[in-house]
């Protein structure tokens, strides 16, 4: 019996495909969460950079805007850093 169950579950596991991640661009701020239906978003476009600007695009659809989980921030200059000079010893 449980070799038909571990048989069962190898070919299961084998012909499960992978399953596709939804990628949030982390340069934006801001994603719009379109929903086709249930409840659940068809697709999250994570390309704006205010709320403002993504609720003008979200008006009349049934979408929502939210803040992107995985935004890095704007990007930093690298820090120069100073030359010190020596002072004389006299």
């Amino acid at each position: 019996m449980r070799l038909k169950l571990v048989l069962v579950a190898a070919v299961g596991g084998c012909l499960a495909g992978p399953a596709a991640a939804q990628m949030y661009d982390p340069n934006y701020p801001v994603c719009l969460e379109v929903y086709g239906g249930r409840l659940t978003p068809e697709y999250i476009d994570c390309s704006y950079t205010s709320l403002p600007q993504c609720q003008a695009t979200a008006s009349g659809r049934s979408a929502t805007c939210s803040v992107n989980p995985f935004y890095k921030g704007p990007k930093k200059p690298p820090k120069q850093r100073g030359q010190r000079q020596r002072q004389s010893a006299n």
